[in-house]
C-alpha cells in the first residue's frame, strides 16, 4: 500500500489554493528582488517559502495529495513568480522539472519513485541540480561514479547547478564503468558533496548556478535514479524545461512593464520642451509604456499557448507527433519570449531620462537578466528548427535544447 494512502492525509490543495498562496507570497518576494540583486543576497528565503507554501505541488496528481494542475498552470505560476524576482523563477526549474521527469517516466520503479519523491515535495522538499559540465562539447558529461561494495561513489566537478544552494537535494548525471550515465540525487549535506557560489553572469546572479564538486562521494543503492531522457529519442520533459526558461523571459518582460510604470509615476520628469507637465502625460512616455506593456502582454500569450500544446500532447498519451508539434510549439514561444523580453528591458529606458541609470533603481538587472537567459539556447537555432518543420516536415532535433 501506498506510504500516502496508508494514513488519513490532509485534504489536497487546488490550483486555486495555491495561486491565492502566491498572491500572498509574491509581492514580498518582488519587494526586495532589485535590492537583493545589487548586493548579491541569495534569495534563500523566497525559495523556502515557495516550497512551504507548496507551488511545487501544482503538478503532482491529487491521488499523490497534489493540486493536479496541468502544464498551463504551472507555467502561468512560473510567469507570476518571475515577474516578482526571475533569478527566483529560475532557481526553482529542477525541482518543477524533476517533477515532470517523475511524471513521465515508465521505467521500472517509477511508481515507487513517484510515491517516495511526491511525498517529500508535499513536505516542503526543494530539489536542485548538478548537471553541465564544461572542457568538452557541450552536454557531455566526464564525471564518474563505480561500485564500492554494496553502494557506489561518484568524483567529478559540474559548473551549472541551478538552484543547488538552496535545495535539500541535489540530483547529477555521472559515467559508469561502461561509459553509460547514471542518474542519481543526493542530500544536499552528503558529506564529499561541495556547492560553491561561484557564478559570475552578468544577469540571474542569484541563481545559484555556480560549480558543485563531486569528492569521491557516497552514493547508496537507492539513490540511484531511473533515467527519463534517452539519446536520440525525445521526451516531453525536454519541451517544459526550454518552456520553463520562456516562462522567465515572460515575467522578465512584466516586471520591466510594472517598473516602467513605477518609474513614470514615481520618478520621471518631463523633458524641457515636453508638451506635459507630469511624466505620465507625455505622448512620448505612453508610446514607450504601451510598447513594453504589448511586448510583455505578447511574451505571456505565447508561453500560455505553448503550455497548452504540452498538455495536449499528454492528453495524446504522449504520442510523437503530439511531443514534436509542442517541441515546435515551445521553439516559436522561446524566440519570441526572448525577444519581447529583451526589447521592454531596453526601452524602460526611454520612460525617464538619464536617471534610469541610477544603480539605486537598479533598472538594468532586467536587460541583463533576459540577456542571460536568452544566451542558454541560441535563438537562431529555434527558429531554423520550426522553419525546417514548417518547410519540410523535419521533426526538430532531439537533443536537450528542443
Amino acid at each position: 500500500m501506498s506510504t500516502l494512502s496508508a494514513v488519513a492525509q490532509p485534504a489536497a490543495p487546488t490550483v486555486e489554493t495555491l495561486n491565492a498562496r502566491a498572491d500572498l507570497l509574491l509581492p514580498q518576494i518582488a519587494a526586495g528582488a532589485a535590492q537583493r540583486e545589487r548586493e548579491r543576497q541569495l534569495p534563500y528565503e523566497a525559495v523556502a517559502q515557495i516550497a512551504a507554501a507548496g507551488l511545487f505541488t501544482t503538478r503532482i496528481p491529487t491521488r499523490y495529495g497534489g493540486a493536479g494542475g496541468a502544464v498551463k498552470d504551472v507555467i502561468a505560476l512560473l510567469v507570476r513568480i518571475a515577474a516578482a524576482d526571475s533569478n527566483v523563477a529560475q532557481a526553482l526549474r529542477p525541482g518543477f522539472g524533476f517533477v515532470e521527469g517523475l511524471l513521465a517516466s515508465t521505467a521500472e520503479g517509477a511508481e515507487a519513485e513517484r510515491e517516495r519523491w511526491f511525498a517529500r515535495y508535499l513536505e516542503g522538499a526543494v530539489v536542485g541540480n548538478a548537471g553541465w559540465e564544461i572542457g568538452s562539447a557541450n552536454g557531455s558529461v566526464s564525471a564518474r561514479i563505480v561500485r564500492e561494495g554494496d553502494h557506489y561513489r561518484a568524483s567529478g566537478s559540474k559548473y551549472y547547478s541551478t538552484g543547488s544552494l538552496y535545495a535539500d537535494w541535489v540530483s547529477a548525471v555521472a559515467l559508469d564503468e561502461n561509459d553509460q550515465p547514471v542518474s542519481f540525487i543526493l542530500p544536499r549535506d552528503r558529506q564529499g558533496l561541495e556547492l560553491l557560489d561561484d557564478f559570475d553572469a552578468m544577469g540571474q546572479r542569484l541563481t545559484a548556478s555556480g560549480t558543485t564538486h563531486l569528492h569521491d562521494v557516497l552514493v547508496r543503492p537507492e539513490e540511484i535514479r531511473t533515467r527519463t531522457v534517452e539519446e536520440g529519442k525525445r521526451t516531453i520533459v525536454t519541451p517544459f524545461l526550454q518552456l520553463f526558461l520562456a516562462s522567465v523571459q515572460a515575467g522578465i518582460a512584466r516586471n520591466a512593464l510594472n517598473d516602467a510604470v513605477d518609474f513614470a509615476n514615481r520618478h520621471a520628469r518631463p523633458i524641457k520642451h515636453s508638451t506635459a507637465t507630469r511624466s505620465v502625460d507625455d505622448p512620448y512616455v505612453e508610446l514607450s509604456v504601451g510598447d513594453i506593456s504589448a511586448r510583455a502582454f505578447t511574451a505571456e500569450a505565447v508561453v500560455l499557448r505553448a503550455a497548452e500544446s504540452i498538455d495536449r500532447a499528454w492528453a495524446a498519451d504522449l504520442q510523437p507527433q503530439a511531443v514534436d508539434q509542442a517541441a515546435v510549439e515551445v521553439a516559436q514561444a522561446q524566440y519570441i519570449a526572448a525577444e519581447s523580453a529583451l526589447k521592454a528591458a531596453e526601452w524602460l529606458f526611454d520612460v525617464g531620462g538619464a536617471s534610469t541609470t541610477g544603480r539605486s533603481h537598479n533598472l538594468d538587472r532586467h536587460w541583463r537578466n533576459a540577456r542571460t537567459v536568452a544566451n542558454h539556447n541560441p535563438r537562431q537555432w529555434k527558429a531554423a528548427a520550426v522553419g525546417a518543420w514548417q518547410l519540410k516536415g523535419t521533426p526538430p532535433p532531439t537533443s536537450g535544447l528542443f
